[in-house]
């Protein structure tokens, strides 16, 4: 009788064991989560949670942004950029004469500035290109723009492939405001050059700076002959009405502005003040400030990184691979501007598969280059047959 009670009790305690256990159920059937009299439900597991822990992740690490400006000077770059983001970033500026930007030179400046909003934090790094298109000759002006988003590309890449890959800094350009001039009747040679060399490395915006100088009919008419939609498009969620209502705007007329200044209702609002009236910077009437902001900001910053990196960047390092990976690819190199690599960094064929990672033992490193050794053994070994049959 005593081993009989002893069994039925170990029964009962492995039975409560197991209904305190959560219950497996197939995909597609839903958890329970908490009941309307407050108790957790017994098949509430938790992994719905798992956005949360994501949004605080992403919090707590921040996040960054590079931001690129080009056009002509006098289009009101940087007070859009101060109006877009609410922030100073030129206070320390100092704007050359006309006669000293005739003979100025394009440079590259970076500017950074944290800004926190709500308790998110981001890193925001301005790219300006003072000195594009002001000089009497402009062929090749742009060149040190596409050299200088090659570099950060060719920057990346290397941090990628290299031993260490915990705290790889991003200055890749994300995105590219290229103001067009609005006294002239459409895009100019230059705007068109500089748009076919760039719109495959970086993602563009096109933008009609001070547009309060035209009148509603010259802003249309500007518009139709400034399209360039395209160049934001690629995978940046093509269903979104935000975007398919942004197209609509492309290229933006904006008006930037940090002054406050009262309007015919004697309101606050940011503006100008002419002595016809008052432009409204967040005015959907008067400029295309609010449109820009919102697609550049609001609903599609992350998409402007996702496509730098899966699309823009990935380009670029599958063309670097598709180089380094022939025969005489560090001949061409030197002449297309490839970068080149040491053994143990060179983003090799075994580099090929994403799965595949450098960040391995010293073991696995040195059969790397021991394959990248007999790698070069047969390209030599084949350049000598190919002499001796062309000496035949």
């Amino acid at each position: 009788g005593a081993a009989v009670g002893l069994g039925i009790q170990m029964f009962e305690e492995w039975r409560a064991a197991v209904n305190f256990l959560p219950h497996h159920r197939k995909w597609g059937e839903t958890a329970g989560a908490v009941t309307a009299g407050g108790a957790m439900d017994k098949e509430y597991v938790g992994f719905a949670a798992l956005p949360n822990q994501l949004h605080r992740k992403s919090v707590k690490k921040g996040f960054d942004f590079t931001l690129m400006v080009a056009g002509e000077s006098g289009l009101g770059k940087s007070t859009l950029i101060n109006s877009l983001f609410l922030t100073n970033l030129y206070e320390d500026r100092q704007v050359p004469e006309a006669s000293a930007r005739l003979s100025q030179t394009l440079t590259i400046e970076r500017r950074g500035v944290e800004i926190e909003e709500r308790g998110v934090k981001v890193k925001l790094t301005l790219v300006d290109t003072p000195g594009f298109g002001d000089s009497v000759d402009c062929s090749d002006c742009w060149l040190p723009v596409v050299k200088f988003i090659e570099e950060q590309f060719e920057q990346y890449l290397r941090d990628e492939s290299g031993l260490n890959r915990k705290n790889i800094q991003d200055s890749r350009v994300h995105c590219c405001l290229y103001f067009i001039s609005p006294f002239g009747r459409g895009l100019r040679p230059l705007d068109v050059a500089f748009l076919r060399a760039v719109h495959e490395k970086v993602n563009i915006i096109p933008v009609i700076g001070k547009a309060d100088a035209l009148l509603p009919q010259e802003t249309q008419a500007l518009k139709q002959k400034g399209r360039w939609g395209d160049c934001i498009e690629a995978e940046m969620s093509k269903s979104s009405p935000d975007l398919e209502k942004g197209k609509e705007s492309i290229p933006f007329a904006v008006v930037g502005s940090c002054e406050v200044v009262r309007d015919g209702r004697n309101r606050p609002v940011r503006g100008r003040r002419y002595s016809w009236g008052t432009v409204e910077v967040e005015n959907p009437h008067h400029c295309d400030f609010l449109n820009l902001r919102r697609m550049l900001v609001q609903t599609h910053l992350q998409d402007l990184k996702e496509v730098t990196h899966d699309l823009l960047y990935e380009g670029y390092r599958a063309r670097c691979l598709q180089s380094l990976a022939r025969p005489g690819a560090r001949d061409r190199a030197s002449r297309e501007h490839t970068p080149r690599f040491s053994p143990t960094e060179a983003p090799g064929p075994f580099l090929a598969s994403p799965g595949h990672s450098l960040q391995s033992r010293p073991a696995q490193l040195r059969r790397m280059q021991e394959m990248l050794e007999k790698m070069q053994a047969q390209m030599q070994q084949s350049q000598a047959q190919g002499e001796q049959s062309d000496a035949l």
